[in-house]
């Protein structure tokens, strides 16, 4: 652990030239105590560590010194594609990883090219997870991710409608929404599971050769795009204002809006329309109907036509 700190500490003076102990305490998440230890240990070792004095001061190396440990070890090349993404990376427990190739290749940058990341950070930042997503990550989460990594077979013991146990074999993990999904291959095909109904994880000891047609990326458009389609198997009959067709993106699925809109009717001389709306219930339905007010009528099935017609009649009631 010292070991890695002291390299990170050096690999930090080459690339941003002098730092203050205050500042490489924070970089590195110890105590300035610790930075004044670690100096004089470079300095034992023979690295040219110089300490300027005064308000502007700070540590630097001294004579260009330019150290050769640059190279990514291969987890670090593979950590270094996270880079942009260093909540996820950290909930996988790559935060280290990814930090030490960042700071390999900063240091391998010419001078003229070490502000790239800090202009890049400040123009640009992705926000993964949704606004009101779990603040913690699902609990095996790392024991995944190193399954991932390791080609580890496992048994996973996960919820569902009921708790079920298999032998899979993870090929990847997702973030979509703030959730994360794991991708595996059990029982001979593809599957996907939520890591926060994931029960438990033991690792078989055995590695899997993995299938070099399987495209992750692919795999998971197809699941995107299907996983709409699965959920909307029921339709209601709707009439919609002009405002209600506009309206209707922010009530419903964006894949159920655009099947409403190429279903919809010629409008009528108040410009009102009718389509049929996929949706995944009547019960949701109704709660999704509702957001839209007076710019929306049920035509069918009856009951829901009935239930809007009732919470029609009792908002009527509330603002009397």
């Amino acid at each position: 652990m010292r070991a890695s700190r002291l390299i990170s500490l050096v690999l930090l003076l080459q690339s941003r030239e002098t730092m203050t102990a205050a500042e490489l305490a924070a970089e590195l998440e110890v105590s300035e105590r610790t930075i004044y230890r670690d100096v004089e240990a470079l300095s034992g070792a023979g690295v040219p560590v110089y300490a300027d004095q005064g308000r502007n001061g700070g540590y630097r190396l001294v004579g260009g010194y330019r150290t050769r440990l640059t190279g990514l070890s291969r987890e670090e090349a593979e950590a270094l594609f996270l880079s942009g993404l260093p909540g996820p990376a950290g909930d996988m427990g790559l935060a280290d990883l990814v930090a030490a190739a960042g700071l390999k290749v900063l240091a391998a940058l010419p001078a003229s090219l070490r502000d790239a990341p800090a202009r890049a950070e400040q123009r640009f930042h992705l926000d993964a997870p949704g606004w009101f997503g779990d603040a913690e990550p699902p609990p095996l989460l790392r024991d995944l991710a190193r399954a991932v990594w390791d080609d580890q077979a496992v048994e996973l013991r996960y919820r569902k409608n009921r708790e079920v146990s298999r032998t899979a074999e993870p090929y990847g993990l997702v973030l979509k929404s703030g959730v994360w999904y794991l991708v595996a291959r059990a029982g001979g095909e593809a599957r996907t599971y939520r890591v926060d109904r994931v029960l438990s994880v033991r690792p078989t000891g055995e590695r899997f050769e993995r299938d070099d047609a399987f495209d992750l990326p692919a795999y998971w458009r197809g699941q995107a795009a299907a996983f709409p389609r699965s959920l909307l198997r029921e339709e209601v009959a709707v009439r919609l204002s002009p405002a209600g067709m506009r309206g209707l993106r922010y009530a419903v699925e964006p894949y159920a809006a655009e099947r409403a809109a190429a279903a919809a009717g010629e409008p009528d001389e108040h410009g009102w329309v009718a389509t049929a709306l996929p949706v995944e219930s009547p019960e949701v339905a109704f709660t999704q109907l509702l957001r839209l007010g007076p710019e929306a009528e049920v035509v069918g099935p009856s009951e829901l036509r009935a239930r809007m017609a009732e919470a029609a009649e009792r908002l009527a009631a509330l603002y009397r």
